[in-house]
């Protein structure tokens, strides 16, 4: 983990250059250095297929949260 501390900058141009660069600490595998991947934003709406009785919730259940069934 030391070297790794003082040799960050070459580990990271390593990893970013495609390299499997694995940091240990006393002797085992701690943490994988990866490149940054871009991320396109999440859009709403990417679920279409509607579940069936997700909207049905228990009389039980109801009671529970209303004080009585709808």
């Amino acid at each position: 983990m030391h070297e790794a501390k003082t040799k960050l900058s070459q580990l990271a141009e390593l990893a970013h250059s495609g390299e499997v660069v694995v940091i240990a600490k006393a002797g085992k595998p701690y943490v994988d250095l990866v490149p940054h991947q871009e991320r396109k934003p999440r859009e709403p709406g990417g679920y279409s297929i509607q579940m069936d009785g997700f909207d049905s919730a228990d009389a039980e259940i109801q009671e529970d949260f209303h004080g009585d069934s709808l």
